[in-house]
């Protein structure tokens, strides 16, 4: 039976619509439950086309017993980060500096009020690698609400004091940044570039668009011919990697290991508008046919894919479709055979490094362009690369997520924070030691994903991003839209 979110408007919370989990959606009834019944509200807080999101979905709101206990002792509310960026904002400072990291889902277990006391991110449905599965973290709150009330209340205090004191990081003063701080600044991009295989620093990697182009624009200032290596073969690498849809444009959001091979498949519109920037930038710069053929690719795609009837930009496509991430996107040698005949079929293979053991799971692989085909063989190219995209187009597609578009009026903005990894503020306070694992240490760990590089050797992803948790507490109470002075310096 559907729940109260069957009314929503937000894509995401439609998502929920039939879980078993009485979801409420931000907003004054949430908090009057809350109140009325003296428990905690449990925060949840996504996005359409976020994965993780849809794991913790299908493993925890699903199930029936995980829900009744939701029920019985929080108010649930779901917040989209897409329809509320204000909130998002609040509970994600919160979240970063208790934790040092922060992405989605987002799990914030907060007071009546909506002052958090405990947060993190996703969370498993059995304790895996010393972390505590779903179920015990609701088990641990509701506890300690219960029989802790004081201790919760000593330790907000303590938290909120700290963050308090925190003072925002500003950029310097125009005047200030002169010489100096461009040589320190292409100092330690060399330090962290990745000579081998492109981009900076290891795996997950992520889209590094401001930097490229500010690399392009120096090397267009000064001549830098090792600014512009380093930025012409992270692009390089990018676009002929598993990073970039080889069939149709477009980037998704990282690459799960340093080769560029395996994406989190998820296509973001502020990924895209930005490189997109870069990408054209690249091109003035070198006239390269590769740059060339990526911007036009790349903004072909987002009209004719994000574009939505009220002419608006959706903010994302899904990972996901019939339920597995990245099954849009993926060939084995026989959907190439079967797609494209016994002649192109295996040429296909050849030239997008699809094997028979794969680049991805259970034998399935990633396209990538490693090498352009030979000249006399380019028309031979358009023509498969449009029959196996018209052949990808009868799958079930990706949804696309926040029709409207991005928060900001349906332009890009600077990213939020990466899910799950990227690192905030260090952790400040303490508060009560996270739940156990169990009394048998921890449980079954769900398999690690074994996955492949480009070349066939394995290696293993990380089955989760790691939760955080924190507890604090602010001044007053917070009403639906959280003003500024609820956390005077987490906003």
């Amino acid at each position: 039976m559907p729940n109260r979110l069957a009314a929503s408007t937000s894509p995401y919370l439609q998502q929920h619509a039939d879980n078993p989990v009485d979801w409420y959606e931000w907003g004054d009834e949430a908090f009057a439950e809350a109140r009325r019944r003296d428990v905690p509200l449990l925060v949840s807080t996504g996005y359409a086309a976020c994965h993780w999101c849809h794991v913790m979905a299908h493993e925890s709101f699903e199930d029936e017993a995980v829900a009744a206990f939701m029920n019985e002792h929080f108010v649930n509310v779901k917040v989209d980060r897409e329809e509320r960026p204000d909130v998002d904002a609040v509970y994600m400072e919160a979240t970063q500096a208790m934790t040092g990291q922060g992405g989605w889902p987002m799990t914030v277990f907060a007071t009546p009020e909506g002052e958090p006391f405990y947060c993190g991110t996703y969370f498993p449905p059995v304790p895996v690698q010393g972390m505590a599965s779903f179920a015990q973290v609701l088990q641990a709150m509701a506890s300690a609400w219960s029989t802790q009330r004081g201790d919760v209340t000593a330790s907000a205090t303590q938290i909120r004091e700290a963050l308090a004191q925190r003072v925002p990081q500003t950029l310097p003063d125009e005047d200030v940044v002169g010489q100096p701080a461009v040589d320190r600044a292409l100092v330690e991009i060399r330090r962290s570039y990745d000579a081998a295989h492109g981009g900076f620093g290891g795996a997950p990697k992520f889209p590094p668009s401001m930097v490229l182009e500010w690399l392009l624009r120096h090397h267009a200032r000064t001549g830098d011919a090792q600014a512009l290596r380093m930025a012409e073969h992270t692009l390089g690498s990018m676009a002929r990697g598993g990073l970039y849809d080889q069939l149709r444009g477009g980037f998704a959001r990282y690459s799960v290991d340093p080769h560029w091979v395996v994406p989190h498949f998820e296509k973001m519109l502020y990924d895209n508008a930005l490189l997109l920037r870069t990408c054209t930038t690249w091109w003035r710069a070198t006239g390269a046919e590769l740059a060339h053929r990526v911007v036009g690719e790349t903004a072909d795609w987002l009209l004719a894919e994000l574009l939505t009837p009220q002419g608006g930009l959706a903010s994302a496509l899904d990972a996901d479709s019939e339920g597995r991430e990245g099954a849009f996107y993926v060939w084995t040698p026989a959907q190439l055979l079967a797609a494209l005949g016994p002649e192109d079929g295996p040429w296909a293979a050849r030239l997008w490094d699809v094997t028979p053991e794969g680049t991805f799971e259970h034998g399935s692989s990633v396209l990538q362009l490693l090498a352009d085909p030979d000249p006399h063989e380019v028309a031979r190219y358009v023509g498969v690369r449009d029959q196996l995209l018209a052949a990808r187009e009868e799958r079930p597609r990706p949804a696309p997520g926040g029709g409207g578009g991005a928060p900001g009026g349906g332009r890009a903005g600077p990213p939020p924070a990466r899910g799950g990894g990227r690192r905030g503020p260090a952790p400040v306070g303490g508060g009560p030691p996270p739940p156990p694992a169990g009394p048998g240490g921890p449980g079954p760990a769900r398999p690690a994903t074994t996955r492949s590089s480009r070349r066939g050797t394995a290696w293993r992803s990380q089955p989760w991003p790691r939760p955080g948790r924190c507890w604090t507490g602010v001044s007053g109470s917070m009403p639906p839209a959280p003003p500024p002075s609820c956390w005077s310096r987490c906003t």
